[in-house]
């Protein structure tokens, strides 16, 4: 899976201080800079300042003014499973490919098998991959190369039905109906600092399953370069504590 930051608000933490700093201001922050804004603060300059109010919002649960500042990433190679997951949560745009109008005719089905367009997942190569509600732990390299074997069979077959049920003229949005829910698909999302917080509260625990725990954890990585007082606090003080940081 690739992710990619397609746009982000420039100077989030500076919206952020700038919308908590209105609740208690007499002044209109909009007539004042930032420095005015941010004049009673704590800090000996303005990063020290932002340091100070920003770790104070987060330890004291005033997540609002971190709705304002937004990011949009893309993402390549979602399986349909990891989908299903991320779409459950709200305050999160969605732009999904439609496997309506995208049809996947042209796809070598034995490419497939060998692993395109099908997302594998770890246990079905790794005899040491041991997986949420798993009846067994770790098995020897025998079972492990059966279940690879059933897997690639599969996929590949479903995509053959898949292809062979629009040369007989079935449309696109019905053939679908026999690929696995481990299908690619590319997703474009946007969603606000808060609820990026709240995602990962959710979606890089130890107890997610390791496709969107990977993807998450990605997304963190773009975010404490995007917001990053923001995300080094949440890192150090919130993170894996599951938070009540949804809206």
């Amino acid at each position: 899976m690739e992710v990619e930051l397609l746009e982000a608000t420039e100077d989030p933490e500076e919206v952020i201080c700038r919308a908590a700093r209105n609740d208690y201001a007499s002044a209109f922050v909009g007539d004042q800079t930032f420095a005015e804004t941010m004049e009673t603060v704590d800090g000996d300059d303005l990063e020290a300042k932002k340091e100070t109010l920003i770790g104070h919002l987060l330890s004291h649960g005033h997540f609002g003014p971190f709705e304002h500042p937004q990011a949009t990433f893309a993402i390549e190679g979602m399986s349909r499973s990891c989908m299903a997951q991320l779409t459950r949560h709200r305050h999160v745009s969605f732009d999904v490919q439609s496997m309506r109008y995208v049809a996947f005719d042209d796809v070598d089905p034995e490419a497939v098998g060998d692993g395109e367009m099908v997302v594998t997942p770890p246990s079905a190569t790794d005899p040491d991959w041991i997986g949420r509600n798993q009846q067994s732990g770790a098995v020897d390299e025998e079972t492990v190369e059966q279940r690879e074997q059933v897997f690639r069979d599969s996929v590949q077959r479903s995509v053959e039905e898949y292809q062979r049920l629009l040369d007989l003229g079935m449309p696109p949005e019905d053939a679908r109906f026999v690929l696995p829910i481990g299908t690619e698909v590319n997703v474009v999302m946007s969603m606000n600092a808060r609820t990026l917080m709240h995602v990962a509260d959710m979606r890089a625990a130890a107890d997610a399953q390791w496709e969107i725990r990977g993807l998450t954890e990605q997304v963190l990585d773009f975010a404490a370069e995007w917001c990053p007082i923001t995300f080094e606090y949440y890192e150090e003080n919130m993170k894996n504590r599951k938070n009540r940081l949804a809206p």
